[in-house]
C-alpha cells in the first residue's frame, strides 16, 4: 500500500508540470527566436528579424522600423539595432536610393518623378532622394521615354491621331515623365512615322505643347 501510494503522490506532483513543446518525433522543439519580444532580449529578436529581411532583399530604414513595430519590438530596442547596422553599412538608404533609380529606370522606364515619389513612400530622406535622382541623366531620360513610345507606337496605328497622341503621352505620364518632355517625345515619334508613310500628321497643328509647372520640376 506504501509503494502504491508513493507512485500516486509521485505521479499527481509530475502531472502538475506543464508539458514541453515537442515536435512530431517527441523531441523537444526548439523555440523560433521571433515566436514572441516579450519572451527573448527585444534587442535579439530585433536583430533576428532585420537579417531575415535583408536577406530577402535590400530595406530602409523606415521599412525595418515599421516592421519591427509590427512585431511588438520596444521602440529604444529598435532603434539600438537600427543604428548599429546603419552603422556597419547593413543598412545604407543612399545607397538602396541609388540602386533603385538605376534598376528602376532601366527595368521599367521611370522617370525621376515617380522614382522620387516611390523613394519617399519607402521612407528614403529627401536628400537621399535628391542625390539618387541627380544621377538620373536628363539625356538618358529622354532616350528611355523614346524607346517606350517607339516599343507602343506600332499598338495605337489605325486609331485617330488626337487619341493616339493622348494614349502615349498618358503612357508616359504614368510612368513620371513631364508633361512638356511626354508632349515632344510622342509628337516627335509621330511625325517621323508620318514623314516615313508620305503623309502629313495634320492634327498636331492644332495641338499646343504643355508647359512643366516649376513646382512640380522643384518637388521631384
Amino acid at each position: 500500500m506504501a509503494k502504491r501510494a508513493g507512485r500516486a503522490r509521485s505521479s499527481s506532483s509530475g502531472s502538475s508540470r506543464a508539458p514541453e513543446r515537442s515536435d512530431a518525433s517527441g523531441r523537444q522543439a526548439e523555440r523560433d527566436p521571433e515566436d514572441g519580444p516579450e519572451q527573448d532580449d527585444p534587442e535579439s529578436v530585433a536583430r533576428v528579424i532585420c537579417l531575415r529581411m535583408l536577406t530577402a532583399a535590400p530595406r530602409t530604414q523606415a521599412e525595418l522600423a515599421a516592421a519591427l513595430r509590427r512585431r511588438g519590438v520596444p521602440d529604444d530596442a529598435a532603434q539600438a539595432v537600427l543604428a548599429r547596422f546603419a552603422e556597419v553599412k547593413l543598412i545604407d538608404d543612399a545607397m538602396f536610393a541609388r540602386a533603385w533609380v538605376e534598376s528602376r529606370h532601366h527595368s521599367r522606364g521611370l522617370a525621376g518623378r515617380a522614382l522620387g515619389a516611390e523613394l519617399r513612400r519607402r521612407g528614403v530622406a529627401r536628400d537621399d532622394i535628391a542625390s539618387a535622382l541627380e544621377e538620373l541623366d536628363p539625356g538618358q531620360e529622354a532616350a528611355t521615354a523614346r524607346e517606350l513610345v517607339n516599343r507602343r507606337l506600332t499598338g495605337t496605328r489605325g486609331q485617330p491621331g488626337p487619341a493616339r497622341m493622348r494614349r502615349l503621352v498618358g503612357m508616359l505620364a504614368r510612368k513620371g515623365y513631364s508633361p512638356a518632355l511626354a508632349y515632344r517625345v510622342v509628337r516627335e515619334a509621330l511625325e517621323q512615322e508620318a514623314e516615313q508613310a508620305g503623309r502629313t500628321p495634320y492634327y498636331l497643328a492644332d495641338m499646343e505643347e504643355p508647359v512643366t509647372d516649376d513646382d512640380e520640376v522643384a518637388d521631384l
